[in-house]
């Protein structure tokens, strides 16, 4: 009884979720590979390569904004690829600019382009960030989030449900035992029929990946629907929510602390945590104002990081005296929290090098793989219960019988 209730539970909760882990899958697949095909699509944003002199974030902003006096900046990101990405939006009263990024030269300051990353790709420079969009949200904003929040909660009970159905029955008496009885389940028949090869492929292919999906079910949770993670994390976990995730005090709606000197804030109070903290600094990796909770965020990639390319180690600051607000380590410090940089940082493909990143390609067309296999079995399925039906309707069988079936 309880196995027939998880076949019908896996087959509807996989049917529903099909369409899109088949998008987020294909997505997934190339964001692997994001510098380089931001390199590839875009060389005159991302030209590659590192700058000789690089320029503090603080600087940049301040350039930005003087490039585009219109517009006032909202974050500058260090890409890694000798240039900084700088967020734009318009000032108030002021009509809204018709792009949202600014790219400057992380040496010498000079402007390399512009592009907008809302709306439907109009070229190269914006076909990458659609695929972002539709692979975070669907391209819909607040409401696509909210979808694949669900779908990736559904997504992470299923992978128990789908490893359940793998083991072997445990009725009746047999005469081999549960790893000799559970081996088939591991492998594929090539030399079978289409439908068993498809059927090998959805349940071999489910367990060989399992681990990697369930991290890339769990952290898509947090993702999208931090909230939910954070509380889970909490009841099992020592973890302390960012302060970006606690409530913000009351806006003073004064003007916050220019550019160049939350720079100078951010660096003093960076270095006073790591030497409190007993870690290292390597590189800046962002500075970014959150007007509306009245912060500053600094960010620099530190002995503390997991991830190869970026970091996370960041001091928070208030945006309008430079009080020091938060620290957030992105591991060391609690084991709830630590596990989350882990998460996250797998999900991004950001940790054990090209090899990795490889495998997260891969794997990202098996999540479509895994979706198409299965909607091919309940296809089959259905038809076969169709056909049974049909034939004993035909043959004037009860109709409780056929119903039954």
């Amino acid at each position: 009884m309880a196995r027939s209730f998880f076949v019908f539970a896996h087959r509807w909760v996989g049917l529903t979720m099909a369409g899109f882990l088949i998008v987020v899958g294909l997505t997934g697949a190339l964001l692997a590979f994001l510098p380089e095909l931001n390199h590839f699509l875009s060389p005159r944003l991302f030209p590659a390569g590192q700058a000789d002199v690089t320029l503090d974030a603080g600087e940049l902003a301040f350039r930005a904004e003087a490039l585009v006096p219109e517009a006032r900046a909202r974050s500058v990101f260090f890409n890694a690829m000798g240039s900084a990405t700088i967020r734009m939006e318009a000032r108030p009263g002021a009509p809204p600019p018709d792009f949202n990024q600014l790219f400057l030269d992380a040496g010498s300051g000079e402007e390399l382009g512009r592009r907008s990353t809302m709306g439907l790709p109009d070229g190269p420079d914006t076909i990458l960030p659609f695929v972002y969009r539709l692979h975070y949200a669907l391209a819909l904003g607040e409401i696509g989030g909210w979808i694949l929040g669900l779908v990736a909660i559904a997504w992470t009970i299923d992978c128990f449900i789908g490893f359940y159905l793998t083991l072997p029955s445990q009725g009746g008496t047999h005469r081999h035992g549960f790893l000799t009885r559970w081996k088939p389940s591991w492998l594929v028949k090539f030399r079978a029929s289409f439908y068993r090869v498809n059927f090998d492929l959805h349940r071999a292919g489910g367990l060989w990946l399992w681990a990697a999906l369930l991290v890339f079910a769990w952290s898509s949770v947090f993702m999208n629907m931090n909230g939910f993670y954070m509380s889970v994390t909490e009841l099992l976990l020592d973890f302390e929510r960012p302060i970006w995730a606690r409530r913000a005090p009351p806006l003073t709606h004064e003007e916050p602390l220019g550019w160049r000197q939350a720079q100078a804030i951010g660096a003093r109070l960076m270095d006073e945590q790591a030497q409190a903290n007993g870690f290292t600094v390597d590189r800046q990796v962002a500075l970014a104002l959150a007007r509306e909770e009245g912060r500053y965020r600094y960010s620099t990639h530190s002995s503390r990081d997991i991830g190869e390319k970026y970091g996370s180690t960041s001091v928070f600051f208030d945006a309008q005296t430079g009080a020091f607000l938060s620290l957030d380590l992105p591991s060391g410090r609690r084991i709830g929290n630590t596990l989350t940089t882990w998460l996250m940082e797998l999900h991004m493909a950001n940790v054990l090098g090209f090899a990795y990143r490889i495998f997260v390609c891969v794997l990202g067309v098996a999540i479509a793989m895994l979706s198409v296999t299965g909607v091919t079995i309940w296809l089959k399925k259905r038809a076969a219960r169709r056909f049974r039906k049909t034939q004993g309707a035909a043959a004037g069988a009860p109709l409780e019988t056929t119903n039954a079936e």
